[in-house]
């Protein structure tokens, strides 16, 4: 299947997606219709960190969600607490064999885990008409994963070949935990950077760009981040864990490794590389797990140009800096 054009409106019946019996047709059509073409979800209004919905799962079956979510291009992204709610999210639906999941040039919002249970999926090839099987999927196969970015017809028909148990994702609970948590995060780099000497001088629009642009990035335990005497492109903020700082001290025998400094979560290293190309002054390693996200030379002069001239703006911290 061609998962690049991927996205429509599942076909389950109504007793599978929550709706009552006596609902009109008509009626759950127009309510599905406002959760999907309501696209402009608020950050942290719609839904709180903890209102997000939650269904039972043994921790088997997180875990077979967790390895399958994890290989999918759509949620390289997300960070721990993401991938929990996403996790907790997923809404269990049980298939009989011979239904259909998805039809072919059909709407969709879902996007489905396979827990138990074999589909067959058929392409119908618009020169002959003619539906033609293209894939099978078992457990931990999924599919529909686009739906829960934009409204698009399904690509493909996917139907039951056996009795079968779904995991199912919407796409307006996916958008908002990705939106919160995108929305709390850049708040939080903001109130971070608002702290760095050398960005002081930045205006908060500036602030914003910065945010917005910081990578993600992870250390295993005794993972070197930055060595003393390498020269440095990168500076960090640190999000969770902790880092050790230390630098080299002679003791007539050679050079031992003193430790100077522990950095926690808001505190922030290496950031005189955004300035000039000096070497490391120290050497900063992981005490454990340790999140961070980060920033190039490179990347801020590309975004605001070049750091010297932002700092310039306020004379007092300028040569404070240079102090340093």
């Amino acid at each position: 299947v061609d998962h690049d054009d991927d996205e429509a409106r599942d076909t389950l019946p109504d007793e599978m997606l929550g709706v009552p019996p006596s609902t009109s047709t008509s009626m759950m059509q127009r309510q599905r219709r406002v959760s999907v073409s309501a696209e402009s979800i608020q950050p942290s209004l719609s839904r709180t960190k903890q209102a997000y919905p939650v269904h039972p799962k043994t921790d088997e079956q997180r875990a077979r969600i967790y390895a399958t979510i994890r290989n999918n291009f759509l949620f390289r992204s997300l960070d721990e607490d993401q991938y929990k709610h996403v996790v907790d999210a997923m809404a269990e639906k049980k298939i009989t064999s011979g239904a259909t999941v998805i039809e072919q040039g059909a709407e969709g919002d879902y996007y489905y885990i396979v827990e138990s249970g074999t589909f067959d999926c058929f392409i119908v090839s618009r020169d002959t008409l003619q539906r033609k099987k293209v894939t099978e999927y078992g457990p931990g196969g999924s599919f529909g994963e686009l739906a829960l970015m934009y409204n698009a017809p399904r690509a493909a028909t996917i139907v039951a070949t056996s009795d079968a148990v779904l995991w199912a994702l919407d796409r307006v609970t996916f958008r908002s935990i990705l939106m919160d948590s995108t929305a709390r995060k850049r708040r939080m780099y903001e109130q971070f950077l608002a702290e760095v000497p050398i960005l002081k001088s930045l205006e908060l629009y500036e602030r914003h760009k910065i945010a917005d642009a910081l990578e993600p990035v992870q250390f295993d335990d005794k993972e070197v981040i930055m060595r003393e005497g390498d020269i440095g492109q990168n500076f960090y903020l640190i999000e969770d864990g902790e880092a050790i700082v230390t630098k080299k001290q002679s003791d007539g025998g050679g050079a031992t490794e003193l430790e100077v400094n522990r950095l926690r979560k808001g505190d922030y290293f290496g950031e005189l590389a955004l300035l000039h190309d000096n070497p490391r002054a120290a050497t900063v390693v992981a005490n454990g797990r340790l999140k961070c996200v980060t920033l190039g030379k490179s990347a801020f002069t590309r975004l605001l140009g070049p750091v010297m001239d932002i700092l310039k703006r306020n004379s007092e911290n300028y040569h404070a800096v240079l102090r340093e």
